[in-house]
């Protein structure tokens, strides 16, 4: 028998995330996922009168396909990935990963070599597909979140099917104001960073392209950045874990970074990936009320309750402060009490104080409003 989880997060995906409407080509690209989630997404996207498309992933599959990539080897890959993206409407990822650390073998010039590669395959899809991407739990995710496996399956259905309707209704304040402001300050435990968000649109993630969703964003202009901010979520990147990233930028371009677990080296050697990879391209509040610690998975993590990121690497599209990067990489900084608090200030205006919205048009983003 079917999980009935399963047949709910399918419909939530199909209909509210993707919006699938009949004659819709849509691709399910699964990784480490149960065939029986792929059989639940087939016969969502037929009942709505969508065609299913279908790709189906290994993670040691794709770690050998990137060990020896070459120039040629990935470049192809990239022209039949991209000929198949643009031949459907919407696109649905799913992954599993039983090994978070597949990866961490892989040379980063090999990393770096496929990312820059398939970067044309990635833009065609954010900016030209209806497109939603989540994670599927697994016992390793369960032991990142220091969970049993149960609890934390039922805790991924529970935040992967919260009202995310309610959520999108109660962001429009936030993302007027963040309209609005010029000046953005972020202040806390060895971090004092400033920066401009003025001409730069604000996004609200509201379930509609990742799932669980919980965040609004922007993008700094790319050259105000001034000051130091120190992360305090691990973070996963290319298969190798780094805690502790503490950053110092000046007019916009990273100067210094470190990482106090994981190695500085490898760290700047991605933040050396290319020009744009030193610069910030995304500045993002998180905001969900069922996800309080991090668990090294951005998808979970960058959503937060009381956190931030804040991005190496590319601008999104839809928020475009004009850097470019084969990277673009999540930094999550929490604020709540137990993590050390900290405040976040738009104008010279306190809007958030210890991962709580004190400013008040917001305060129907604080959990107790979103539950």
């Amino acid at each position: 028998m079917t999980d009935p989880r399963f047949t709910k997060l399918a419909h939530l995906l199909s209909s509210y995330s993707m919006g699938l409407q009949p004659g819709d080509n849509v691709l399910i690209d699964l990784m480490d996922t149960p065939d029986e989630m792929g059989v639940e997404l087939i016969r969502a996207a037929r009942s709505m009168g969508a065609i299913p498309l279908l790709d189906i992933r290994h993670s040691r599959l794709v770690r050998e396909i990137q060990i020896q990539t070459s120039p040629e080897h990935a470049q192809l890959l990239c022209e039949v990935e991209l000929a198949k993206m643009q031949k459907v409407q919407a696109y649905v990822a799913i992954r599993g990963s039983y090994n978070f650390s597949e990866g961490s073998d892989v040379p980063s010039s090999k990393q770096i070599l496929y990312s820059k590669a398939l970067r044309p395959v990635l833009d065609y899809r954010v900016n030209k597909t209806r497109w939603v991407v989540l994670r599927w739990p697994t016992p390793s995710m369960a032991q990142a979140a220091a969970m049993s496996t149960e609890a934390f399956e039922d805790f991924y259905f529970e935040v992967c099917t919260m009202d995310y309707e309610k959520m999108s209704k109660a962001m429009d304040p936030l993302v007027e104001l963040m309209n609005q402001t010029d000046k953005v300050r972020i202040a806390g435990p060895d971090t004092d960073i400033s920066f401009s968000i003025a001409g730069i649109n604000a996004i609200k993630c509201s379930g509609l392209r990742n799932i669980p969703d919980g965040e609004v964003y922007t993008a700094p202009v790319k050259n105000s950045v001034n000051g130091k901010i120190s992360y305090n979520a691990p973070t996963l990147y290319s298969g190798t874990r780094f805690e502790k990233i503490s950053l110092q930028v000046a007019e916009g371009k990273i100067v210094e970074a470190s990482s106090t677990g994981g190695s500085s080296d490898r760290l700047n050697h991605i933040l050396n990936t290319d020009a744009g990879a030193r610069y910030f391209g995304e500045f993002a509040l998180g905001l969900n009320p069922y996800i309080l610690n991090p668990m090294c998975d951005i998808l979970f993590d960058e959503k937060i309750s009381g956190s931030l990121h804040f991005t190496p690497g590319a601008a999104y599209a839809e928020a475009d402060n004009g850097n470019r990067s084969a990277v673009h990489w999540d930094m999550v900084l929490v604020q709540r009490p137990e993590w050390g608090g900290g405040e976040i200030w738009f104008d010279g205006q306190l809007v958030r104080k210890d991962g709580l919205f004190v400013h008040p048009a917001l305060l129907g983003l604080n959990p107790e409003n979103l539950k």
